[in-house]
């Protein structure tokens, strides 16, 4: 079942897809984002040995995150939050947001908005031998 995004009234389709495509585009063209672009076909784990296969797994699904901060609070300060009140998070302003697959780090961005909607373009992508050895652990 797939879902339909409505858009806005007066704004077109393509016009929206356009939008989209530039941002890609535009983040394409980094040269740091096209130097640490890596294919997991190449991937080789220590003590394998052997190609990774990795055909079988492409279609699972994931839980993708981003992640601006984080705090420790007690419950006593949890129960007293309401509308309006500041939750001081562990990053500073301008840092850039962890993006976690199944909660493991895989890059970090900043926040981008297209039409109104968030995004996230990847400013530090972690390399994917490093990837491998998080899971790991």
């Amino acid at each position: 079942m797939s879902e339909e995004v409505e858009t806005p009234e007066g704004v077109d389709d393509q016009a929206l897809a356009d939008q989209w495509a530039e941002a890609l585009e535009e983040q394409g063209a980094s040269d740091e984002y096209q130097a640490q672009a890596a294919s997991f076909d190449e991937l080789q784990p220590d003590g394998c040995g052997g190609d990774i296969k990795l055909d079988a797994i492409l279609d699972v699904p994931v839980t993708i995150a981003m992640e601006i901060g984080r705090t420790r609070i007690n419950i006593r300060n949890l129960l007293q939050l309401n509308q309006g009140s500041v939750v001081e998070l562990d990053r500073l302003a301008g840092e850039p947001m962890d993006v976690l697959v199944n909660g493991t780090l895989i890059a970090q961005g900043e926040v981008v908005v297209v039409n109104e909607k968030f995004g996230i373009r990847l400013t530090d992508i972690v390399s994917p031998a490093d990837r491998v050895r998080n899971l790991k652990n």
